[in-house]
């Protein structure tokens, strides 16, 4: 749509659509959420929740244009997303940039119910942003480094036990659980540090991916495996920009629909023989994914 446009003012228009659209709909979730807070009925509060959870899905289809409007974006698809928006699911996808988070808006706007995310502590302060998912009960997470767990032992195993809380909340409200098993975006400098055994990803950490199926497996209705490519992203340069800029032309999306069966659920902290398990499944499907991404870039460059 402004292909026509010099780079610089396609990113200026991106940026002012894609801050403007959560500004507005951000301010109008927390104006719902002031309501949720002050009016303690159950049956108002889950109706102001729904409210807000449209709204939320209003900026998945505000940040859906973004692909379209600097320059279509051709999507290659190998599977299928559920079409169900009262069901509960989770997703567990590669992690490389910001822009992961607003494709898979994309995937989910219409057929799935709206997305949650595990949140680092430090973003609740994010003007706007930050209020906005606290009231759509995000869970945001506090990470321990191993330093500070053994400076004050009693930290160990607190972020599970807030895990283990937020997923209460998932019981009640249609969720599409949304779990970059990295904890990280990938970079080539953390994939050297990290000694990850892949070439496009970082090692993926199962303790929570394994915790939440024990909290919430019986809901789950599917694992949905989702692998994001962009084969004209380059390492000196970011995705984020790319898209702004209407650089980004090409997405490669592979979906698996796994079913949650019973050995995907169990106690991973206590026993050793299903962590080893749920490790080696979880590492399986990593090394599917960075198949099919060397095979995606082989397949470009060409």
């Amino acid at each position: 749509m402004l292909h026509f446009l010099p780079a610089p003012l396609r990113v200026l228009f991106n940026f002012l659509w894609g801050a403007i659209a959560t500004a507005v709909i951000g301010i109008t979730i927390i104006v719902l959420g002031i309501f949720k807070f002050i009016i303690p009925i159950p049956a108002v509060q889950r109706f102001i929740s729904r409210l807000a959870n449209g709204a939320f899905r209003g900026w998945a289809y505000a940040v859906s244009a973004m692909f379209r409007i600097s320059y279509s974006v051709e999507w290659f698809v190998e599977g299928d997303i559920p079409n169900d928006r009262n069901g509960w699911f989770m997703i567990l996808c590669n992690h490389m940039s910001w822009v992961d988070i607003v494709a898979l808006m994309h995937l989910s706007r219409k057929n799935l119910p709206m997305p949650r995310f595990f949140l680092k502590q430090e973003l609740f302060w994010v003007p706007i942003i930050g209020v906005g998912c606290w009231v759509l009960d995000m869970p945001f997470m506090k990470r321990y480094s191993k330093e500070q767990i053994a400076k004050r032992p009693e930290l160990k195993g607190k972020d599970i036990e807030t895990t283990r809380e937020k997923c209460e909340k998932f019981r009640n409200i249609p969720t599409t659980v949304i779990n970059f098993c990295e904890g990280t975006r990938f970079t080539e400098q953390k994939r050297q540090q990290k000694q990850s055994a892949y070439r496009h990803l970082l090692t993926p950490k199962a303790g929570g991916t394994s915790f939440t199926l024990q909290a919430m497996g019986n809901q789950f209705q599917e694992i949905l495996d989702i692998t994001l490519v962009y084969p004209d992203r380059q390492s000196n340069r970011s995705i984020v920009l790319d898209l702004l800029a209407g650089r980004l032309k090409k997405i490669y999306v592979y979906i698996d629909r796994i079913p949650v069966t019973d050995d995907l659920r169990g106690d991973y902290f206590n026993d050793p023989e299903f962590r080893d398990h749920f490790q080696s499944w979880l590492n399986s499907r990593w090394q599917l994914k960075d198949e099919r991404i060397q095979e995606v870039l082989d397949r470009e460059t060409l």
